[in-house]
């Protein structure tokens, strides 16, 4: 897995971020990790800085002016990633959400070719959410539905932020169009993948709601994911610059 690039975007996950990054490593000795911190008040990256003593070319820093968003900083790191040349790239929290264990499952699901894009999914076999309040899982399974209805996209979990892509996904998508900066980027870059033909699959997976510091989401991220469904949906209709380069 040397070819292997997992961005994991920060904003105060101090304490997280260092129980993630050691974790991965204990698994995977030839994985690279990339830390997109929007400088967090909280000293995120000083941690980051300190373990890369350890990691040495394997842990990697980018340190951005200020707060701007979950799709932005993944596109900062996609970008880093193309010009790095690394083949398989991956999206992942820094809160153990996502069970760093499930990164070989999606790896080599892409790396056989049966996926372009393979999906870490909450829904793929029933509600696999643990810890989340009842609210907040019919939220998620409405956004769910209501991706479905307006894109034609049969993904079970389009807003899901696990997710291995291969490079040449990264590279024919217009990163430069991509306009949302919330959860409405995760079902944007599903979507554009969509829309350019690429193979998608999703994998089951166990999610488990962070035990550590604060969730992001507010109301302006669901207020974009619901509009934002609407303008992909007709945008998509007038040109083909909207998802390929």
């Amino acid at each position: 897995m040397n070819d292997v690039l997992i961005i994991i975007p920060t904003y105060n996950e101090i304490e997280n971020i260092d129980k993630i990054i050691k974790s991965i490593f204990d698994l995977y000795n030839g994985v690279n990790i990339l830390v997109v911190d929007d400088n967090s008040p909280d000293h995120t990256s000083s941690k980051v800085i300190e373990l890369q003593a350890i990691y040495k070319q394997q842990l990697y820093l980018q340190i951005r002016k200020g707060k701007s968003g979950l799709g932005p900083a993944y596109i900062h790191g996609f970008k880093w990633a193309i010009k790095k040349d690394y083949n398989f790239i991956f999206e992942m929290d820094a809160d153990f959400s996502h069970d760093p264990r499930d990164i070989k499952v999606l790896y080599n699901k892409c790396k056989e070719g049966l996926a372009d894009i393979c999906i870490g999914s909450r829904y793929k076999e029933g509600i696999n959410v643990v810890n989340w309040p009842l609210g907040r899982i019919a939220l998620s399974l409405f956004a769910s539905y209501y991706v479905r209805f307006f894109t034609g996209m049969n993904i079970k979990d389009p807003t899901s932020g696990f997710i291995c892509y291969k490079r040449n996904v990264i590279e024919k998508i217009n990163l430069d169009m991509i306009k949302f900066i919330g959860y409405a980027f995760q079902i944007e870059m599903k979507y554009k993948s969509y829309l350019s033909k690429f193979k998608i699959l999703e994998i089951p997976i166990v999610f488990t709601d962070r035990k550590y510091g604060k969730s992001k989401l507010d109301a302006s991220i669901i207020n974009e994911a619901v509009f934002g469904v609407i303008y992909m949906r007709i945008k998509s209709f007038f040109s083909t610059d909207y998802y390929e380069k």
